[in-house]
């Protein structure tokens, strides 16, 4: 039974009607508590809200060998993420800004997602995908962001209308990963409702066919 029901997850992330939506979060740095991996908590918090399950990759499990395609060999920790990837009915992405641009860290662990083109639902198609950029000052934020939802297009996923980003040169989280700020905390629910909502849409569309 266990392993019908993941086949039927592959085949379409969100059709089986009734269980709650899975929902995966990767980002975040190599230092522990970083604003991005915050942000990504705090939707999905979100996400759980409204009834949806959880899962984080953040930083610490993000630390994963270069990808190599024509290597069949994975890491424990890469086999964990890509099958979490298949599982979701819908994904976060998180990225500070380095260099105007999305993290290595990051990068790397999207390229994971290349394991999963031969899949019935190949890589991100039939989920909607939230982005969140982190940075000191707005101007690698928003090249960050726009970065990140490129990815998202290039993966087939349905970015989210809504993208946050957060200037990490005004505070945005304490210590506990709370927001300070009610105008962001806003803006993250507001994501989790997106995917949360288009994982439901699609199951029910499906269901009529």
């Amino acid at each position: 039974m266990a392993s019908q029901m993941t086949a039927e997850r592959r085949a379409d992330p969100a059709a089986l009607a009734g269980r709650a939506p899975f929902i995966v979060a990767l980002g975040g740095t190599l230092r522990p508590n970083s604003s991005t991996e915050k942000a990504l908590t705090v939707v999905l918090r979100a996400a759980e809200a409204l009834g949806a399950e959880t899962m984080l990759f953040g930083g610490a499990e993000l630390d994963l060998p270069h990808y190599a395609p024509d290597r069949p060999d994975r890491a424990p920790a890469a086999l964990k993420l890509v099958e979490a990837l298949r599982r979701a009915d819908g994904v976060v992405l998180g990225s500070p800004g380095y260099h105007g641009g999305i993290s290595g860290l990051v990068k790397n662990a999207l390229d994971y997602v290349e394991d999963m083109r031969a899949d019935p639902a190949p890589y991100f198609e039939g989920r909607a995908v939230g982005c969140v950029a982190t940075a000191a000052g707005w101007q690698a934020t928003m090249t960050t962001l726009a970065a990140l939802r490129d990815v998202v297009h290039a993966l087939r996923g349905w970015p989210t209308p809504l993208g946050v980003p957060i200037n990490t040169l005004d505070p945005a989280f304490d210590a506990q990963g709370a927001c300070l700020s009610p105008r962001l905390q806003d803006q993250l629910g507001v994501v989790a409702q997106q995917i949360v909502e288009f994982a439901r849409q699609r199951a029910a569309a499906r269901a009529l066919f």
